[in-house]
């Protein structure tokens, strides 16, 4: 024990000495000549197969487990949530694996990206492949687990380097906002994309979810609780999840393959004598202990679990809330072509009033979209437009925080010069948070609708799933919007200390 806390100091020693000379050092090997236009864009590709399957999985994993594969709705929650706990103990485990890595002649992040990315896409199409025997629970719950636990572990390999590359692009702070500007540009578009794909998937859904219903009420006079034909009926939307996946899968390769021959990355900054190796706990510690990235994070994920709340359940809200289920794709377009239209916009507005106040005033946005939602549910009009709305929130939370990420980096660096090659930790534990949310949403959502008496299959529901629906969908993410801004209040950099760091490099 004292061996372990006498290395400790030992290593928070270290990391506060000799500032000065290693100031000048870091930003010079990075590069200052500015990114070229052609490395932003293969970059920026680089994260679509992170959004796409993102995307197809928020949009209708719930669904898909739900109603195509007859899972009973607590047996769901847990696949959703397990799957994310364990995504929570491997996220910053691959940051701090990568962060130890060696160059190679390829780099040292790239690597990763290329060797993970085969295996992320053959278990992404298994996630919506049905084996034989799947509508029995004692199949189908171990094979959904296993794989969405595999994909999420795969996916971790692959988008923790991807993310980590934006401080290895060369530049200064200005080229790297760009090409996180750039970055969430294509992303956003990628995901406008995927939920085209997605929203026919989802659209077959529900024409065979409806003729089935309208079966059935041609022959019973009741129409309560009336349970469609058995998920053999629905073979068309097996076809289309799986033909989905597929495209997603090639997309995923295409857009890695550019990736890996499009950007080279930049050597960072060597010094043998002074680099300190530290534990994995004592790395994580060291980064807790920094005040803005402390609150950098906890912002981020309770503003993720807001967003992933409303959206998570948006498809669900739709068919089962405001009885607009048939156009749902539609708003969900509308959503995504707001989001990518307002993220140049954005920046823009960052680079005049500076970061933390574009973020309030994007994210204050959200409220009256999802309030007004939430409030007139079924009034196709005005879901349009507060989707509008709700699209240009949503582009704040893609760019600032992510853009905000590389000024606590640099500041760190300045605190603690000698705590070198730590930048893969740093991203992958502000994606684990954003991964987080998304798991205790779906977790939180699929348990409240199994304790209101959501049953799979059934064409209608009662009142109480419909409320249900409408809290998860508005009043609760409203609340931890608030949260989330209220800790971002007490974010501790803005642009004039940026500017201050960069020249101190």
């Amino acid at each position: 024990m004292d061996k372990s806390l006498s290395v400790s100091n030992t290593f928070l020693n270290l990391c506060h000495k000799e500032l000065g000379s290693f100031e000048g050092k870091r930003g010079s090997n990075l590069g200052t000549g500015g990114i070229p236009l052609a490395r932003k864009m293969c970059y920026a590709l680089g994260g679509v197969p992170y959004q796409v399957t993102a995307v197809a999985m928020g949009i209708s994993l719930q669904i898909f487990l739900l109603d195509v594969v007859q899972m009973e709705a607590f047996y769901v929650s847990m696949i959703l949530f397990v799957s994310r706990a364990w995504d929570a103990v491997t996220d910053p485990l691959v940051g701090y694996l990568v962060s130890r890595s060696n160059w190679t002649p390829i780099g040292k992040l790239i690597p990763w990206v290329a060797f993970s990315m085969p295996f992320a896409i053959l278990s992404y199409v298994l996630l919506w492949f049905m084996p034989h025997g799947s509508v029995s629970q004692s199949v189908s719950v171990p094979w959904f687990l296993t794989t969405t636990c595999l994909f999420e572990t795969l996916m971790s390999c692959y988008n923790v380097p991807y993310l980590s590359l934006n401080m290895f692009l060369g530049g200064d702070q200005r080229d790297r906002d760009s090409a996180t500007a750039y970055r969430m540009t294509v992303e956003i578009l990628a995901m406008l994309l995927a939920s085209v794909v997605q929203g026919q998937v989802i659209a077959v859904y529900n024409t065979e979810r409806d003729g089935a219903c309208q079966q059935l009420d041609q022959v019973l006079e009741t129409i309560t609780n009336t349970p469609s034909p058995h998920a053999a009926s629905l073979q068309g939307t097996r076809k289309a999840f799986l033909a989905s996946a597929l495209v997603m899968g090639s997309l995923f390769f295409l857009c890695s393959l550019v990736l890996f021959l499009g950007v080279k990355e930049q050597q960072a900054p060597l010094n043998p004598d002074q680099k300190v190796r530290v534990s994995y706990l004592t790395a994580l510690k060291t980064l807790a202990s920094h005040v803005p990235y402390q609150r950098l994070v906890l912002g981020f994920l309770f503003s993720a679990l807001a967003f992933q709340m409303s959206l998570g359940n948006f498809a669900l809200f739709c068919s089962h809330a405001a009885g607009l289920g048939a156009n749902f794709q539609y708003l969900l377009l509308v959503l995504l072509g707001a989001a990518s239209i307002a993220v140049p916009i954005w920046q823009v507005v960052l680079l005049r009033i500076g970061k933390k106040a574009t973020l309030f005033i994007g994210l204050s946005l959200y409220i009256p979209a999802v309030a007004v939602i939430g409030c007139v549910p079924g009034n196709l009009p005005v879901f349009i437009v507060m989707c509008f709305l709700l699209g240009f929130s949503l582009a704040t939370m893609f760019l600032l925080p992510w853009s905000m990420l590389p000024d606590v980096i640099d500041d760190f660096a300045v605190k603690n010069p000698l705590c070198q090659d730590l930048e893969p930790l740093f991203f992958s534990c502000y994606a684990f948070c954003n991964k987080l949310g998304g798991g205790l949403s779906a977790g939180v959502s699929t348990v409240t609708l199994h304790f209101v008496g959501y049953r799979a299959g059934e064409c209608y529901h009662d009142e109480d799933v419909t409320t249900a629906l409408i809290v998860m969908f508005s009043p609760v993410p409203i609340v931890l919007l608030l949260v989330g801004m209220a800790v971002f209040h007490s974010y501790p950099l803005h642009e004039k200390r940026s500017v201050q760091l960069a020249t101190e490099q």
